[in-house]
């Protein structure tokens, strides 16, 4: 039974930190995904939620069940093993997300402390059926501390960035921080107010690595020093235009390097990427991207990536 009342928990059993890659664009071996059958459970369940939960429009049920069938054939394709995390009844559906539950690390897994009041109880679920695969817990942020999945990128084995802003705070990156030891380096973005705290906004909402020193990126909404810092570290910034940026074109999924996965109908986006070398996949997501706010990053949380 997984203890959930210490902040550090015992791991159960370890994944080796050196077969796995920590950054965000080696090629995936391994990764997680939930159902709309489990997270959404149903026509009904969506029409009591989905304004509550700022969607921007009422999900179909069934076309969504098709569309995530879909997208998992992708990586299926791929030959990456696919990982089902099983829904709750005390979930919403926001859950679909599964991104921002946990942050997988090569001390192992930790749980988030959710930014938004609807989503607190998937940490513990995910983390049972993690811990029945025989991953490692690390151990779980404590309010007031917050922090989800969407705001931290791996930039390298050592290194991550982390975004502050309304889903991520001071006290949950300390703990973070604390949690893994001085051997990792963190890099603050502070996030702008955008839409304010209902709205989904990310670090991953303005930055997608694609490859070692290569990154999609939608610099009006960054800091001077968090882009200086990526330039600084000879990294090229493809920058998202405007138009597409808002219907989620910085929300780009890197499976292998400079091979990626982004939503369909972003078609200057694509072209860019592909003028940078990319092999760029697309998937329809009308109804568990677009409504939800959630793309392919947010999707998905890579267990596993080629070291």
């Amino acid at each position: 039974m997984l203890d959930l009342n210490p902040r550090i928990l015992r791991p159960i059993a370890i994944m080796n930190p050196t077969t796995s890659a920590f950054n965000e664009y080696s090629t995936i071996r391994r990764i997680a995904l939930r159902k709309p059958e489990e997270a959404f459970h149903g026509q009904q369940r969506i029409d009591e939620q989905w304004k509550r939960l700022h969607y921007t429009s009422r999900p179909d049920f069934e076309k969504a069940a098709q569309e995530h069938r879909q997208f998992r054939e992708i990586f299926a394709s791929e030959g990456i093993e696919l990982v089902m995390i099983p829904g709750s009844s005390e979930l919403f559906l926001d859950s679909i997300y599964v991104r921002d539950s946990m942050i997988n690390t090569p001390e192992g897994i930790i749980l988030a402390s959710m930014g938004k009041a609807e989503r607190t109880g998937e940490p513990r679920v995910s983390a049972k059926h993690f811990e029945s695969c025989g991953f490692s817990i690390l151990g779980s942020i404590e309010p007031p501390g917050k922090i989800e999945g969407g705001d931290l990128v791996w930039l390298d084995q050592t290194r991550f960035a982390v975004g502050l802003g309304y889903r991520t705070n001071q006290e949950g990156i300390r703990q973070l921080c604390e949690m893994l030891g001085p051997k990792y380096q963190v890099e603050v973005c502070v996030l702008p107010h955008q839409q304010g705290p209902e709205g989904v906004f990310h670090l991953m909402s303005i930055l997608s690595p694609l490859d070692h020193g290569l990154v999609l990126a939608y610099s009006p909404l960054m800091t001077v020093p968090f882009r200086q810092m990526l330039v600084e570290s000879g990294t090229h910034i493809i920058d998202v235009p405007d138009d597409e940026y808002l219907r989620m074109g910085c929300n780009v999924l890197a499976i292998a390097p400079r091979k990626c996965l982004m939503l369909e109908g972003l078609p200057k986006t694509k072209s860019l990427l592909e003028e940078n070398g990319c092999q760029v996949m697309t998937y329809q997501g009308r109804e568990i991207s677009e409504k939800g706010e959630g793309g392919p990053t947010c999707l998905t949380l890579p267990l596993n990536r080629e070291n």
